[in-house]
């Protein structure tokens, strides 16, 4: 149980980080879009270990070859986007309005849970009894992990304000060369 709580909370980490740049970009705090981007970033990271675990070893050496590139080019894509948007786009919006971009989320999932479809080819190779609860746990820890993610990027933001979205995005960069390494 130990061994899974520290698997979850590691797996958790680029989830984490992604949901504080989101936070990061919010002039007001919205619960609900914490809660969906939490709830996104949750689901991804414990189905992938579970889609891992069923398609086992068979596409998993196929795909770890290019896996830190893909996640490397569209993190850097994001994250230069939100760098962009930070210089030319500011003006669109009322000061307490977010939109919230299920597509960038749901892309942000994805990648962010990548090594959490490694991890479940890992449970199939070594046997892992009950994928459910593992999975459930992977899942749960990295949901609240995300959800505060998003609060302190709120708080950082409001603070540091100018410079939010721009941290953000190289948050986002800075991801994407962490999994080439």
């Amino acid at each position: 149980m130990i061994k899974l709580i520290l698997i979850s909370f590691g797996l958790a980490m680029d989830a984490f980080a992604a949901s504080i740049s989101k936070g990061l970009n919010m002039r007001k705090i919205n619960y609900k879009n914490a809660f969906i981007i939490a709830l996104f970033f949750g689901a991804f990271q414990g189905i992938m270990p579970l889609i891992g675990w069923v398609i086992g070893v068979k596409i998993s050496k196929c795909f770890v070859t290019i896996e830190h590139w893909v996640a490397f080019f569209l993190l850097a894509f994001i994250g230069l986007k939100m760098i962009y948007e930070a210089f030319h786009h500011k003006n669109e919006y009322s000061e307490n309005y977010y939109i919230l971009n299920i597509k960038e989320i749901i892309v942000l999932a994805i990648i962010t849970s990548i090594d959490a479809f490694a991890v479940g080819v890992t449970f199939a190779l070594t046997s892992v009894e009950n994928i459910i609860f593992s999975v459930l746990v992977i899942g749960g820890i990295t949901f609240g992990l995300s959800f505060y993610g998003v609060i302190v990027g709120y708080k950082f933001g409001q603070k540091y304000e100018k410079h939010a979205e721009i941290i953000g995005g190289i948050i986002l960069i800075l991801i994407g060369i962490n999994n080439l390494m």
